[in-house]
């Protein structure tokens, strides 16, 4: 007797199953977010503080451009920590984030 398997339905699709692109641009998203909160994290070790977005550019901590299209990035600070965040312009067309963020822990958050 042969064992009959269950049927399992699909699962939806995500967005980078379904606009490659988009996939690829995300992820180079997340590597700007890496890139840049590796650079607080050098800047703190050195500097004992954390700094803005354009201090990291002014003191050559990061490179990391102002935006990947559609996203915008900016760095929010405070005494003890900071949150790195790309936020999507437009419409979501494509099935990506409208925000990314990532924290002084390198835990990333996304929000829809």
């Amino acid at each position: 007797m042969v064992p009959v398997l269950p049927q399992v339905p699909p699962r939806p699709l995500g967005a980078s199953q379904r606009n490659p692109k988009a996939a690829i641009n995300i992820t180079g998203v997340r590597s700007d977010l890496v890139s840049i909160a590796s650079a607080e994290r050098r800047y703190f070790a050195s500097e004992g503080k954390y700094a803005s977005f354009d201090d990291l550019i002014s003191t050559n901590y990061t490179n990391v451009a102002r935006q990947r299209p559609p996203y915008t990035y900016e760095v929010q600070i405070s005494s003890s920590g900071f949150r790195v965040i790309a936020t999507r312009s437009g419409d979501n067309t494509s099935g990506t984030p409208a925000q990314l963020s990532v924290d002084e822990n390198m835990e990333f958050q996304t929000s829809e």
